[in-house]
């Protein structure tokens, strides 16, 4: 009878967690994607509590220090829906009359045709174009609702987004202690200094990820609204507001804000898309190459072809969600392989 040795019993058995351990995840992902996006926003507002303790002398009572930045928070919310809300509503509205017959020339082949002859193209070309269109609408229409569909799915569980907030109240009041818990449950001291290394380095890496993404989506609507409205873009706030959302999302976010924009200014008669492609390719450039190593973390240092492949990954697991999450889990894992690593180093050293 053949019996493996102890090396590769024990290295199958590494195997069989590591799958086991894929499939829970798997399997709790909605519960997993709702606890990150609340640590998250819990990241995203802790220099605010921390302001608040300082300010008001809560040193000691951290829940009512989150309680305060929860309340300025909604208020400020409920300023700026005050001062941008009436202006994206009408935009809206205008946009979603205008569908059913965008997309009725657009079946017809008959919206090409007229932005392209009234640029100057000649007739027998339009309706070479025109034809080629009408050929494939169908394939274009199947894929646009293909993708309608799966973001309508998505959005219709979003309704848990509001138990982010609760979540991240609870992790901003006793994070502190849980780590503190958790730390005591470890007695090796060289596995609990990994662990405190690591949870170290996965801290920084988040904060600078979260400021990094908020302030590269809120540069993405400054930009883009004072932009569009000196050139007089179609639905210029509300674009801007898409491209600043969609920055959330990395590399498929930006993407999809550019040929949004420019697909609505071409099929609204704006007389110069050329130059929206133009300048969303330039901001491409200036967010990716200037904007984005000033404010991002070192951590979140990952080579494009991974990020893709994380991004793609991210989609087919949990749409949407895991898209946003997969460049942080990529950079968090790369964080436990390289301390990982230090510590085996030092054991041969």
């Amino acid at each position: 009878m053949f019996f493996l040795d102890e090396r590769a019993a024990r290295a199958a058995s590494t195997v069989l967690v590591l799958v086991g351990l894929l499939a829970l995840v798997y399997l709790l992902r909605r519960a997993l994607v709702l606890l990150a996006f609340s640590l998250f926003f819990a990241y995203l507002i802790w220099p605010l509590v921390a302001i608040a303790q300082r300010i008001l002398a809560l040193q000691r009572h951290r829940g009512t220090a989150v309680a305060v930045v929860y309340l300025v928070l909604i208020l400020a919310l409920a300023g700026v829906g005050a001062a941008l809300g009436p202006r994206l509503s009408v935009e809206m509205n205008s946009l979603a009359q205008k569908l059913p017959e965008m997309s009725r020339q657009i079946q017809s082949g008959e919206i090409v045709g007229t932005v392209l002859e009234r640029r100057g193209w000649a007739s027998e070309r339009v309706h070479a174009i025109e034809a080629l269109v009408a050929s494939h609408t169908g394939e274009i229409i199947d894929y646009s609702q293909k993708a309608a569909t799966g973001v309508l799915k998505w959005l219709a569980g979003a309704w848990v987004i509001v138990l982010v907030p609760i979540f991240a109240f609870f992790i901003l009041k006793d994070a502190g202690q849980a780590a503190a818990g958790i730390e005591r449950l470890i007695q090796h001291p060289e596995r609990r200094h990994l662990l405190h290394a690591i949870g170290a380095d996965i801290h920084v890496l988040l904060a600078g990820y979260v400021r990094a993404l908020l302030i590269l989506s809120f540069v993405t609507f400054v930009a883009w609204s004072l932009v569009f409205l000196l050139a007089g873009v179609p639905y210029a706030l509300l674009m801007a507001a898409l491209g600043g959302t969609l920055e959330f999302i990395p590399v498929v976010g930006p993407l999809a804000a550019g040929v949004i924009v420019v697909g609505v200014s071409f099929f609204t008669g704006y007389g110069h898309p050329w130059l929206l492609v133009v300048f969303v390719l330039l901001w491409r450039g200036v967010q990716d190459y200037v904007t984005s190593p000033l404010v991002m973390a070192r951590g979140v240092e990952i080579h494009p072809s991974l990020v893709i492949l994380g991004v793609i990954a991210g989609g087919e697991v949990g749409g949407p969600a895991g898209m946003f999450l997969s460049v942080p889990v990529i950079a968090a894992l790369r964080i436990v392989w390289r301390r990982r690593v230090e510590v085996y180093r030092m054991r041969k050293g």
